[in-house]
């Protein structure tokens, strides 16, 4: 243990006893691609979902609670309490969907507060050093690489969503079984294992994020049904999230825990494509309230009435300030909090609560542009794209452009809008983090396509981008490759900071070690490719290694 640790937990010990005594539990559940349509309660007559439910009968549901059109935006907000834009969090691959190291987590707040910390699932905000689970404050992970099982970001050897090699604290590992079942797994180890003292336990899944891996057993009684197959497997999926739900909920009943635990149940987005979705416009990646509005439950025995229902306007941004609260720690001074404190609705009773604006935006690109895929929403109207005005107390599912009619809400709407969108575009702008390499944190460095860059970068065959780095000292770098079968004799190339390494490859060849270079410490740009006539293709991973 480095000093600065000693002197960090030497200064918690205190708070970590008085902790103990005072400071709930915390549980945080968030699904992947389960649209707010996705649950019995909300009109659905064909799943099941009995232990989500559960969440929101013994506890608060918001009814209006909005968050960002697809993943990774949603987590970065979710987790730092700012607008993803803030972040460096600008979609969900190519580099872009990586977070800033300075951003200061749900975890780190709540870690150094006394609690323990785990997150078990889809982290999704960036795969190496110093951009890990790990390195922003979360002390027991294990976690799939990038935004999904079966994706290019996949560890070397990984089989999907069944038996998958997850990442353990850093580290590679094969686990046996389900994947949704082994976080759950994962889960209750965590609680038991730290039952005696105050936790923050992440459980974000993957599921129901396509490919629609799942035992055919959750399945089948959604096919008898008459639903189509991807229906029937996405409804699987989630009947799965909800057996395991509850596994935890019961495992917080056994241990006594259930009275001073918050358990939190939401989800990251609207669902993947057009199913029953209560009646609302649109779906997943889309900002009309059919992409951005989601269930969000919150229990806390003895704090919340059970059965409570909050109509006020809630995101994403609101859940850190919400918990600092709750867990008596204090949020950063030295940055803009972008949501607030839902404390004072949880108890149902009326409070005052000024109106506000919300803003969503999310498109393709390296960088958003000024109104294009947008939304301002208060709690009564809500402007899209700058010019679509609907309002949502008589007009739920945005069916009636009113805009014509309303041009001084409209005029106000984009005035607000603008200004958000200068102030969070002028935070840091929009150049990714470096991933760092040659560091002790994390040696030998594993690249994949999840977080290259370029203008043909992508995840078909013949894609070819470039990776920004940032080398942490001048020394021997060992340099090995795996690609798409070579469609011919050639070689493979790698360059950065100034140096290069060549190797013949032959028709069919899958994977080469290049062998070792110097190369010089400082920012630079990682290329790698493997050339067999026409245009040059990139590889799927790279491993570059510090002797």
């Amino acid at each position: 243990m480095n000093r600065r640790d000693f002197l960090r937990l030497s200064a918690a010990a205190p708070m970590i006893a008085r902790a103990a005594e005072r400071r709930p539990n915390v549980v945080l559940i968030l699904t992947d691609d389960q649209g707010y349509g996705d649950l019995g309660m909300h009109g659905n007559d064909k799943i099941r979902t009995p232990n989500m439910e559960r969440i929101a009968r013994e506890g608060v549901q918001f009814t209006q609670f909005h968050v960002c059109p697809v993943c990774s935006p949603t987590r970065s907000s979710l987790l730092t309490g700012r607008y993803n834009y803030r972040t460096g969090v600008v979609d969900t691959f190519l580099g872009r969907s990586m977070m800033y190291p300075d951003e200061i987590t749900l975890a780190e707040i709540l870690r150094d507060a006394g609690y323990r910390t785990g997150l078990f699932g889809k982290w999704h905000l960036g795969d190496n050093y110093p951009l890990r689970a790990i390195d922003q404050g979360f002390e027991e992970v294990v976690a799939i690489r990038g935004g999904g099982l079966g994706q290019p970001s996949d560890y070397p050897g990984s089989k999907g969503y069944f038996d998958p090699i997850l990442m353990h604290n850093g580290q590679p590992k094969r686990y046996q079984g389900y994947c949704n079942d082994i976080y759950t797994q994962e889960a209750l180890r965590f609680i038991e294992a730290n039952r005696e003292r105050p936790f923050f336990l992440y459980l974000p899944t993957n599921l129901p994020h396509a490919p629609l891996e799942v035992p055919d057993s959750y399945v089948e009684p959604y096919r008898k049904m008459g639903l189509e197959d991807r229906d029937a497997r996405v409804y699987g999926m989630i009947a799965n999230i909800d057996e395991n739900i509850g596994r935890v909920l019961q495992k917080l009943d056994d241990l006594k825990l259930a009275s001073h635990t918050i358990v939190i149940f939401m989800s990251d987005n609207g669902p993947q494509w057009r199913r029953y979705n209560a009646g609302m416009r649109g779906q997943k990646g889309t900002v009309y309230q059919g992409g951005i509005r989601v269930p969000f439950f919150l229990r806390w025995p003895g704090r919340v009435k059970p059965g409570t229902k909050v109509d006020r306007i809630a995101a994403h941004i609101d859940v850190l300030p919400t918990l600092v609260e709750a867990c008596g720690a204090k949020l950063p001074r030295d940055r803009k909090i972008d949501g607030r404190s839902l404390m004072p609705l949880l108890s149902g009773a009326r409070t005052p609560w000024p109106d506000r604006t919300l803003f969503f935006q999310w498109h393709r690109g390296d960088q958003p542009e000024e109104f294009r895929d947008c939304a301002a929403r208060t709690q009564k109207w809500k402007l899209v794209n700058g010019k679509e005005l609907y309002d949502l107390d008589n007009d739920p599912a945005e069916a009636n452009d009113v805009s014509s009619a309303h041009p001084e809400i409209v005029a106000r709407l984009r005035q607000e809008y603008q200004q958000w969108f200068r102030d969070v575009s002028s935070t840091r702008g929009y150049d990714p983090p470096r991933i760092q390499i040659g560091t002790k944190h994390e040696n030998p460095v594993l690249l994949t396509r999840q977080d290259w860059r370029g203008p043909r970068a992508g995840w078909k065959a013949d894609s070819l981008g470039f990776w920004q780095v940032q080398v942490s000292e001048t020394g021997r770098y060992e340099v090995s490759a795996i690609f798409a079968p070579a469609a011919g004799d050639g070689e493979v190339r790698f360059r950065l900071n100034g140096a290069e390494l060549r190797q013949k490859v032959q028709k069919g060849e899958t994977q080469r070690r290049l062998g070792a270079v110097q190369i010089p410490a400082g920012p630079g740009t990682l290329e790698m490719e493997v050339q067999t006539g026409g245009q040059p293709v990139g590889v799927q991973y790279v491993e570059i290694k510090r002797l």
